[in-house]
């Protein structure tokens, strides 16, 4: 990956508006400010704001990153169906890639997933 925008300078989403916010509960975003933000730090591009479902979790986990099981000691409780987090977007291509994306709420994704995705495969995914 070589997309790093200042988080400073880049809050657009895919759509071109000001970036929304992805979710306050779970508190989500590479910075854990709610926001798909990203930034020179954050090497997975945590930019798609993506609605979880039993058979991302569970693929994800397969593949090696396990969003379930709680880790208490960094303060993350799991996610569970239903919840919205920001994922890596090589995680989401992947996981198109095998027929389980999540979907995802647009207005919330970080305008350099567009790097990676085209806009019209975005919106057959917008909740």
């Amino acid at each position: 990956m070589s997309y790093h925008p200042d988080p400073e300078i880049n809050r657009l989403n895919v759509l071109g508006e000001p970036l929304a916010s992805c979710c306050f509960d779970p508190i989500t975003g590479y910075y854990r400010d709610g926001f798909c933000h990203t930034g020179y730090s954050d090497y997975g591009l945590h930019t798609v704001c993506a609605q979880m479902t039993s058979e991302f979790l569970s693929f994800s986990q397969r593949v090696g990153n396990d969003l379930i099981t709680p880790l208490p000691e960094v303060g993350f409780a799991g996610l569970k169906p239903g919840d919205f987090w920001c994922i890596c977007v090589e995680r989401w291509v992947e996981a198109y890639q095998h027929q389980v994306a999540p979907p995802i709420k647009i207005q919330a994704c970080h305008q350099s997933v567009l790097k990676f995705v085209d806009l019209n495969t975005l919106m057959e995914y917008a909740v």
